[in-house]
């Protein structure tokens, strides 16, 4: 009978595994792929949820407390309202003579024609070449008076 790899020996495999393999883990802990391919990105990740299998998460309330302190100290100023758009929700806009059509999906990533972006304002930069707020582009806003 063979023992199982220690955690050790799975996270010192990581650096030197063919990127199929890392592929083949990424999609073990994580529902999709990340939008960068970089290599020590994808170790990283890969490496923290081996960890976590095997020695549990960091503690919700500790990650709640993380998470308000960042944001109090955080020298970037607060975020409006997210657009929160129904998956199957189809966006259409004309831009330089073409129509464009997006769909959220059930992840609420948006598909214009077959490729998937993480926000609408990456939908936008990708039509456009330029930086666009994605809603403003779309036409759809926050509701008045939500922060």
């Amino acid at each position: 009978m063979t023992k199982p790899p220690t955690i050790a020996a799975q996270l010192a495999a990581l650096p030197t595994m063919p990127m199929k393999d890392l592929w083949a883990l990424w999609d073990v802990h994580f529902p999709r792929r990340p939008g960068t391919w970089n290599r020590d990105y994808v170790t990283s990740r890969v490496a923290y949820k081996i960890q976590e299998a095997a020695h549990g998460g960091v503690d919700p309330d500790i990650r709640r407390r993380l998470v308000r302190l960042g944001e109090s100290q955080s020298v970037f100023g607060k975020r409006r309202a997210e657009v929160h758009l129904m998956p199957g929700t189809v966006l259409l806009r004309e831009y330089e003579s073409n129509e464009y059509r997006v769909t959220v999906t059930p992840m609420g990533l948006y598909d214009l024609n077959g490729k998937v972006f993480k926000s609408l304002s990456a939908v936008a930069r990708h039509i456009t070449g330029v930086n666009w707020s994605g809603p403003a582009f779309f036409g759809v806003k926050p509701k008045e008076g939500k922060k």
